[in-house]
């Protein structure tokens, strides 16, 4: 089992950046790919970036491409999520999630496991 909890959420201008964190207890996340979610009110989730449990291969969302950066520290079971030139389209609710991988490079997109609460980020004009 694997228990997550995102944190770094808030209110920045359009321009700005913020950092998002995601501490895992329980089993150790080396062995599991992890992801960050977004869902923005009235819109379905999508997956923003995810990164393989070895941390070498990375997904970006075209939207976000250039912007976010997702990394992973084994050691501290921690992802974090940097999100720079933010726009108020990126406003939305971001929730970490964790699956586990047979395959160290594999940064999957979908049929993750578990679930963190999210964390929200508005980001205004």
């Amino acid at each position: 089992q694997v228990q997550l909890v995102e944190s770094g959420g808030g209110l920045v201008q359009s321009g700005g950046s913020l950092r998002l964190s995601c501490a895992a207890s329980g089993n150790t996340i080396s062995n599991y790919a992890m992801g960050w979610f977004r869902q923005a009110p009235g819109k379905e989730r999508e997956v923003a970036a995810a990164v393989s449990w070895s941390g070498a291969t990375t997904y970006y969302a075209d939207s976000v491409k250039g912007r976010f950066t997702i990394s992973k520290d084994n050691a501290k079971k921690t992802v974090y999520l940097q999100m720079n030139s933010l726009k108020p389209e990126d406003t939305a609710v971001y929730s970490c999630a964790a699956t586990y991988s047979r395959n160290s490079d594999y940064a999957p997109v979908r049929g993750y496991n578990y679930w963190g609460q999210g964390t929200q980020v508005t980001v205004s004009s």
